[in-house]
């Protein structure tokens, strides 16, 4: 039993950083049809964002802990968002009448673009967050100690996915959005600037993804201008098993990755964590191909 707390937790923490991830893959989904295959990267971009702040800017000798950490999150989130509606104006727009396949070499283009930038400014060599940031405090549930650290990275993971649900479901612009995700001809008649909202989307998701390349660098301690692959490879996976373009289906769908993950390394094989959250993606596509959430819906001509 305290095997299983242990590595539930870890899941879910593990688990809301996945699901932070996957949100902006689906929301790019949702609005223009794309997978934003250079958004792991954006993630990277934050996590060596705020490793810079801390490191650089010499952070943690001025702020305390828990402030530290607010620091990064929203400066990296706030010059990730910058870059991702750079990324969108420059690599998106003007492709934007042409055909799927045109946008999605585009999309890989800057992805290698990315991942090579951070490589040449910051090296091929990892970088390892200071320790001491996030309380080590352990919390006893049931007997069991679990530290406080993953508590806090999936109480502030859900947070951040509570304020996107929010703002999607109870602002105007939130109602814009989803009027965009719907048709964006007939947004453009009801006076909806569509451009304006795809610019929002790419600010909104990079932003969570900057949010969530921090919090990778203070959970596991190390980031590597490569990881983006392999994190954006699993939230993507998280996406589609939730349902991809569905909002709730990505925060669903990165937990149940996340804890998937973590119980499949323990009691099977850590060697097999990556295939059995895998194998859970394919028996999604075979008996339920809209994921978890996603809704059948007919593709328009």
């Amino acid at each position: 039993m305290e095997e299983f707390f242990q590595q539930l937790t870890n899941g879910l923490a593990v688990g809301g950083i996945y699901a932070l991830i996957a949100l902006g893959y689906t929301m790019v989904y949702g609005i223009l049809r794309l997978i934003n295959f250079a958004h792991g990267d954006l993630f990277t971009l934050g996590a060596y964002l705020g490793f810079t702040l801390l490191v650089s800017w010499g952070l943690s000798g001025v702020l305390g802990g828990l402030a530290v950490a607010g620091v990064l999150i929203l400066f990296a989130m706030g010059l990730v968002a910058i870059a991702g509606c750079l990324l969108e104006r420059i690599a998106y727009r003007p492709l934007r009448n042409s055909d799927r396949l045109t946008a999605v070499v585009s999309a890989l283009g800057a992805s290698i673009f990315v991942q090579n930038a951070i490589m040449l400014v910051c090296g091929a060599r990892s970088q390892v967050y200071p320790t001491g940031i996030l309380p080590t405090t352990i919390i006893p549930i049931f007997g069991v100690d679990v530290s406080a650290m993953r508590f806090l990275m999936f109480g502030f993971s859900l947070l951040l996915m509570l304020l996107l649900y929010g703002f999607i479901h109870k602002t105007r612009l939130g109602a814009a959005i989803r009027a965009v995700a719907i048709d964006q001809d007939a947004a453009k008649l009801m006076g909806i600037d569509v451009n304006r909202i795809i610019s929002t989307v790419f600010l909104i998701g990079p932003a969570l993804g900057g949010a969530a390349g921090v919090m990778v660098g203070l959970f596991y301690g190390q980031i590597t201008y490569d990881m983006g692959f392999s994190f954006g490879l699993k939230a993507f996976t998280a996406a589609i098993l939730g349902g991809i373009g569905n909002i709730p289906g990505a925060m669903v769908g990165g937990i149940l990755l996340g804890v998937i993950e973590a119980l499949g390394a323990a009691y099977i094989s850590i060697a097999w964590k990556d295939a059995i959250a895998f194998c859970v993606l394919i028996l999604i596509l075979i008996f339920r191909p809209t994921g978890i959430l996603g809704e059948r819906v007919a593709e328009k001509i």
